[in-house]
């Protein structure tokens, strides 16, 4: 069996799958599979491609290292943050040089449009393991995601603050593609249910000031504060500068997306997350007996205990996809062929039962509504609602 890593420093969870599929491959034996992931793996959001290196190395340390029947072969691509034009030169990279049969991992929307459009051209099946930008898989027939999008996640947050007497919200969303999608979905859900929004602002990416947008929000007066930030560095910040400026005694409630309290970045939020209300399609604390097995895989390969979050649970995920398509294709590695048979996969995964729909090559999941609250010492996003078989409403 062979199992293998190109480009940049092998972590400790790729490092644990090789080792158990060290044996050497034949001459005549079939060639490995390769698969080119193209994410963060340096600065402020490197923690996502190691994410996403556990989840894929979790399940090859389940399969032998083998993805239907044939050894696999990772190439690692490093485009931090939103590089679109960097991601696009990587994955016409790995068609020339690596000659790849999937692109995989993709964090950031603009690089999965334009890793999209290569996919494309290509005819090499992407396998979207976040960019969450609902209009991803219309921009390219080569496209299946087995992330999320915004959209799905902000449209059942909506529902749930109007059915909870909540009517008046100012929203919070970061200026780019899914924080327009956040807020577009947020907004029609909310006011079709009849809640109106007062006020609604976008920030931009990079190290924005919120004071002066929570002393507007202060000033306004709504019921709540809906928000939506990139995982990582923002959320905390805003958090932060709700509690300086004293929202929560002005009886302003926060709700957001899960990428608020995201489990990779939960612990190091710390208390000022406590008692938030977000929506999202998995939870560390999800109480399953495959989550449960998940994540003890994952501090198995890792050698971590850090927490896997929803982008580990998706490149997970996105293997286990690509191994049904591949049996449903009789092992043939045809981009066109392989698409077709990604179409209305449905399985059980760590975060619930998940669907790709046949007809847009987006996922089906359940939602749930999460509280922020301390479990045996820890901060954790406790499951208490759900909005089961969402689809992205975009799309509907």
């Amino acid at each position: 069996m062979k199992f293998s890593l190109i480009a940049g420093t092998v972590p400790a969870a790729v490092a644990a799958a090789a080792m158990i599929a060290t044996t050497a491959v034949s001459p005549a034996a079939e060639p490995p599979i390769k698969i080119g992931v193209i994410a963060s793996y340096s600065g402020p959001y490197a923690d996502y491609g190691r994410q996403f290196d556990d989840g894929i190395a979790l399940w090859l340390s389940e399969h032998g290292g083998k993805l239907a029947g044939r050894p696999v072969e990772i190439i690692k691509k490093d485009a931090p943050g939103a590089q679109p034009d960097l991601a696009k030169r990587l994955a016409q990279e790995l068609v020339v040089k690596d000659k790849v049969n999937f692109f995989a991992g993709l964090d950031f929307s603009p690089n999965a449009y334009a890793v999209g459009a290569v996919a494309k051209e290509a005819k090499i099946p992407a396998i979207v393991m976040n960019a969450s930008s609902s209009a991803i898989t219309t921009q390219s027939p080569f496209v299946a995601r087995v992330s999320f999008t915004v959209q799905q996640v902000s449209d059942p947050m909506a529902r749930w603050a109007v059915k909870n007497g909540i009517t008046k919200v100012y929203t919070v969303v970061s200026d780019y593609g899914p924080g327009a999608d956040s807020e577009t979905a947020f907004e029609k859900a909310f006011t079709a249910a009849g809640g109106t929004v007062v006020g609604k602002v976008r920030t931009p990416l990079s190290n924005p000031d919120f004071s002066a947008y929570v002393q507007r929000i202060k000033d306004e007066k709504p019921q709540a504060v809906f928000f939506f930030f990139p995982s990582g560095v923002l959320p905390p910040a805003f958090l932060k500068a709700a509690k300086e400026r004293g929202l929560d005694e002005a009886g302003i409630k926060l709700i957001a997306t899960g990428e608020a309290t995201d489990d990779s970045y939960l612990e190091a939020t710390g208390d000022v997350a406590l008692g938030l209300i977000t929506s999202h399609h998995y939870s560390y604390g999800h109480a399953s007996e495959k989550n449960k097995k998940f994540i003890e895989g994952i501090h198995r390969v890792s050698g971590k205990t850090l927490r896997p979050s929803y982008f580990a649970v998706a490149a997970y995920d996105g293997m286990q996809a690509l191994d049904l398509a591949l049996a449903k294709t009789g092992g043939s590695l045809d981009g066109t062929k392989v698409m077709e048979a990604l179409k209305g996969l449905a399985f059980e995964s760590p975060r619930g039962p998940i669907e790709i729909d046949a007809a847009t090559r987006d996922i089906v999941q359940t939602v749930y509504i999460r509280k922020t609250e301390k479990v045996n010492g820890e901060l954790v996003n406790v499951e208490f609602d759900k909005f089961e078989k969402v689809k992205d409403p975009a799309k509907q």
